[in-house]
């Protein structure tokens, strides 16, 4: 008896220490946040969540209950990994733990229905979270066929060259869980996007040592500033977060994807200060998603904008090019989204919409030569370059979180929602020239932090990709 109580003792300190653990210096407090869903009728229902930090923000460092220490970092500032500590991706997963964070001093705070993050931008540091469920284990899924997904914004501090983003990836509700993950959802892990970062320090628990990429289908909601918008489609041809090696992604999803910017679509007076949608000022923003049978059993065929201002409900402006005011089919092929076609169109978002997709939020800037061109420059906004840093830190407030029935989330108004293009009646080629949108991404591929008492800046590496 002695003998077997001795080994399952033993199996229990194996599977304790094997995967990528959870620290012990500070404790994980994920901020509250309430959210409704709403359904036709009977009105909107309050829903207890929270939110969680990206894996990448907290100190990675060691701890293993055979050794002595457990403050030294296992990814170095310069991005490598501790060769010491790290000698095989199972081994630093083994001998590496994730912290919990103090969200008031990683620029995210959240009260009642309100997120509000916080930008650095001497640093050009901002946070990436994520929406949990009301376990707080896993993160919240939002099955978005025939739905509509609602928020109020305030961007009147991002300026030019930063990008307020709310979105949805295809990450596995677990966050990756497994024997060799033990933090989960909770801490964060588990990011991927259609634009397959090779930056997550951990994949499934094991260290990426060799700069796997992920790949998951994404929906970018929201991509913004207080000069431009942008609403973005990003299908891959595999459902669900899936590994490739960095080298080897390219194709695999549609990083440019399948845009709607009202000042790319030839609307400069819609958005901004002081224009029809005043981003001095809060705002709703609706977003619907129609099938092409009115139920969350069809396929996904339409994406659709409004806005609401001081009460009144705003249908999303009219392209010049397409004449329409919304994502179809149509409108991606002539707006030359070809990336779109070469993954399915809107099969895998129609897939991965069923599934369900996972909330993220994010703040950040970019400091390179061509900034945020492909959201506010050129033919999408009126910035010339740069980053509007006239602040020491920019702050952006999502709020008033509502998701459920279409026309359910906000005050309804019967919109006369303008007819599709037909393409036979074209008279005329659109001018893609305009529609040529340079690669970007949503954050550092390659994200890590320091220990609390000497925190490490959000770096940024190579060149921009789309997302």
């Amino acid at each position: 008896m002695a003998k077997s109580l001795s080994l399952v003792a033993l199996s229990s300190l194996v599977a304790l220490v094997y995967g990528q653990q959870i620290g012990t210096n500070t404790p994980e407090v994920n901020p509250p946040l309430t959210w409704e869903t709403c359904k036709s009728g009977t009105g909107c229902t309050s829903v207890a969540g929270s939110v969680t930090i990206d894996a990448n923000y907290r100190w990675t460092h060691n701890v293993r209950l055979m050794r002595v220490g457990g403050y030294t970092n296992c990814k170095e500032n310069s991005g490598a990994w501790n060769s010491t500590i790290c000698t095989t991706p199972t081994s630093c997963a083994q001998d590496c733990a994730v912290e919990g964070v103090d969200y008031a001093t990683s620029g995210v705070a959240t009260s009642g229905n309100a997120l509000t993050v916080t930008l650095t931008t001497a640093t050009n540091s901002g946070p990436r979270i994520y929406l949990l469920d009301p376990t707080g284990e896993k993160y919240q899924l939002f099955q978005l066929l025939q739905q509509e997904f609602t928020f109020d914004v305030n961007l009147a501090q991002v300026g030019c060259g930063m990008n307020a983003a709310l979105y949805f990836s295809e990450m596995a509700a677990d966050g990756g869980a497994a024997p060799t993950n033990a933090a989960g959802a909770k801490y964060g892990t588990g990011y991927c996007d259609a634009q397959c970062p090779s930056g997550d320090n951990f994949i499934n628990g094991l260290a990426n040592m060799n700069n796997t990429a992920q790949c998951c289908n994404e929906m970018d909601i929201w991509e913004a500033n207080s000069i431009s918008n942008a609403l973005t489609t990003h299908g891959c041809l595999q459902n669900g977060p899936y590994a490739c090696p960095s080298s080897g992604c390219s194709g695999q999803c549609d990083g440019n994807g399948c845009q709607f910017n009202p000042y790319g679509q030839g609307q400069h007076s819609f958005y901004g200060p002081g224009l029809t949608v005043d981003t001095t000022k809060t705002f709703t923003v609706v977003t619907q998603f129609l099938t092409d049978n009115g139920l969350p059993t069809g396929n996904l065929n339409e994406i659709r904008r409004i806005y609401v201002q001081n009460g009144v409900v705003i249908q999303n402006t009219v392209s010049t090019i397409t004449n329409t005011n919304s994502i179809t089919s149509t409108y991606c092929q002539v707006t030359g989204a070809t990336g779109w076609q070469s993954v399915g169109e809107m099969v895998p978002l129609t897939k991965a919409f069923d599934t369900g997709v996972v909330l993220v939020v994010s703040l950040w800037d970019d400091a390179s030569s061509d900034g945020m061109s492909w959201l506010d420059g050129g033919s999408d906004g009126s910035c010339t370059g740069g980053i509007d840093t006239t602040a020491a830190t920019i702050n952006a407030t999502f709020s008033n979180i509502k998701f459920g029935d279409i026309n359910s989330t906000y005050p309804y108004l019967e919109l006369n929602h303008q007819p599709q293009l037909d393409l036979d009646q074209l008279d005329h080629q659109p001018q893609l020239d305009q529609l040529d949108h340079q690669p970007h991404d949503h954050i550092d591929d390659d994200l890590d932090r320091s220990p609390p008492t000497h925190p490490d800046p959000l770096r940024w590496e190579g060149t921009n990709k789309p997302s």
